[in-house]
């Protein structure tokens, strides 16, 4: 591959994912300053798992056939651009819902749509594409540390209040989805790959890799990554809001660190590989997401700090031992003739499926901890935003993420002689 394309490459990635990271975890602690409920909150963050499930229809039966990727993504970047512009205008829990959900149909696809641009620039993509999606990842970083670090100050807010409070992250992600959709256009031409082809909603949705679920172990990886996606909903919809109700200085700027973190442990991946198997990576990654909820139910920003700093660190071992570990599995579980709907059909279980009620659930669990005087009312502290009973709403995801651990040590069956084999994985068709 070419520098100059790999440049390119490296900047379309580094704005796709600053304009999710610009929004996406200050949005919770915004959110709540404007006094949705926790079912509001939760519903708010569940656009992105009901986009992740009709993204792949979107790209699949329209992207695929019709449009080069780069004009679609363009397009998509520019519509959407409006759409979390909008967003940032309302007030109103409802309007602001299906605001946000038009938004996200408009930005979910163009992640399937900068891989498809990356790869058919690239004559390795197992050797290239890492290098430059992990640039989408320092996006991430930047972004929250720049959003995390500023607070504004006038003459009717001496005190000053949060970047991350506000509507303006959203307002950037607009001004970085301007300049992505004007961008996308100078992107070297990718052609919709399936021009001229049928293509039905079994290959869409990946149906033809559930053969697979014959095979006792894969059906229960399937099991557990839908089960483990409801808990791990609870991080991302309100550990900031959680951070920020515990004084914990810049949180959003911090959160960062756990992406930090899996840049590290994504690196060292291999070399836990070989030494623990697919078995033990995975139960490791679920039992990291339990562990990760007793820090935040039982840290505080005194003498417990590093409970937090802890928790979010483990972003990594959460994130990578789990899912990526769970990509290399079904990449040598599947036959090669039904990899790419195997990947696609645990994608839409974990990001889709399973984050959707997990999303939903987590915003019921806290509301359901919101704390009340003895007249029956929510408490509100002195910004005006509700108080919740933290310890209790952490140990509920704690406890599922580690029954179904349990359930999965119980259960699976790690085979290496499986793995890698590829005449296992076709009997297993």
């Amino acid at each position: 591959m070419q520098m100059t394309i790999r440049v390119q490459l490296s900047i379309m990635m580094f704005l796709e994912f600053a304009i999710w990271g610009s929004w996406y975890v200050a949005m919770g602690p915004y959110l709540n300053g404007l006094g949705f409920s926790g079912i509001e909150i939760g519903s708010a963050y569940s656009t992105t798992a009901w986009a992740a499930i009709v993204s792949p229809f979107f790209v699949g039966m329209i992207a695929d056939r019709f449009f080069s990727a780069q004009k679609v993504m363009g397009v998509l970047h520019l519509v959407g651009a409006a759409l979390i512009f909008a967003a940032s205008q309302v007030t109103d829990p409802g309007l602001f819902f299906w605001i946000l959900l038009a938004h996200t149909l408009t930005y979910m696809p163009t992640i399937a749509l900068v891989n498809a641009v990356s790869f058919h620039q690239m004559e390795s993509p197992q050797r290239e594409f890492p290098s430059v999606r992990v640039l989408g990842t320092i996006a991430w970083i930047l972004i929250n540390i720049i959003v995390g670090s500023i607070t504004l100050s006038s003459a009717e807010i001496p005190m000053g209040i949060k970047l991350s409070s506000t509507a303006i992250p959203m307002q950037i992600a607009a001004g970085i989805s301007v300049l992505m959709g004007i961008y996308s256009f100078t992107l070297p031409n990718t052609p919709p790959k399936s021009a001229g082809k049928r293509v039905t909603v079994r290959d869409v949705l990946g149906l033809d890799a559930l053969g697979l679920m014959k095979d006792r172990s894969f059906a229960v990886f399937v099991g557990a990554s839908l089960l483990v996606s409801i808990p791990l909903a609870f991080y991302y919809s309100f550990a900031n809001t959680f951070l920020d109700a515990m004084n914990f200085e810049y949180a959003t700027a911090k959160m960062t660190l756990g992406q930090v973190s899996e840049i590290f442990f994504l690196l060292v991946m291999p070399f836990f590989f070989a030494r623990l198997g697919v078995k033990k990576l995975l139960l490791v990654g679920m039992l990291a997401w339990s562990l990760r909820y007793v820090l935040f139910a039982f840290g505080n920003n005194d003498g417990l700090v590093f409970m937090f700093y802890l928790g979010i660190l483990l972003h990594g071992v959460c994130f990578d031992f789990f899912f990526v570990t769970g990509q290399i599995y079904v990449d040598n579980k599947a036959p090669k003739k039904v990899q790419a709907s195997a990947q696609g059909f645990i994608a839409l279980i974990t990001y889709g499926v399973g984050m959707l009620i997990g999303t939903k659930m987590s915003g019921y669990v806290v509301e359901h901890y919101q704390m009340l005087n003895e007249a029956g009312e929510t408490v509100l502290n002195a910004a005006g935003e509700t108080v919740y009973r933290w310890q209790a709403i952490w140990i509920v995801p704690a406890v599922m993420a580690g029954v179904v651990a349990l359930l999965f040590a119980i259960l699976f069956k790690d085979d290496a002689k499986e793995m890698g084999s590829e005449d296992a994985a076709e009997e297993t068709g």
